[in-house]
């Protein structure tokens, strides 16, 4: 999770009863195997003193900064990461080949017919 982030920035009230998904979310960031994916990730933790709900703020290895509201679970914050990192390892991939990104189907590739996949009888193989 932590390989496709820069940085992570953890805010929560320590006296709040809904600070339970920011502590799992930490202990995950301070997991050594995500810390092997990605020592360079910078992570931040802001304990706050007024009753602003916990929140996860996370930077993309591209920049893009997006805030999480960290009532939610663990789970869905990380499932949420995991698909944006995909997203930009897609696009790395396309823009390294030399392709534009993002990728432009035409309408008429659209609209075309799937070729058939149907099995071929044994006798048809001979």
């Amino acid at each position: 999770m932590l390989k496709f982030l820069s940085k992570v920035k953890i805010e929560f009230n320590a006296l709040d009863p809904r600070l339970a998904s920011c502590m799992e979310f930490l202990a995950q960031c301070n997991a050594r195997k995500a810390k092997e994916s990605n020592p360079a990730c910078q992570l931040i933790v802001k304990r706050r003193t007024d009753d602003h709900p916990p929140q996860i703020a996370v930077t993309f290895v591209n920049g893009v900064e997006e805030v999480f509201d960290a009532t939610s679970t663990p789970q869905t914050i990380r499932n949420m990461i995991l698909e944006k990192g995909q997203l930009l390892e897609t696009e790395q991939m396309f823009r390294e080949a030399g392709e534009t990104w993002p990728v432009i189907i035409p309408d008429e590739e659209l609209n075309q017919p799937a070729p058939s996949i149907k099995p071929r009888k044994a006798e048809d193989k001979q």
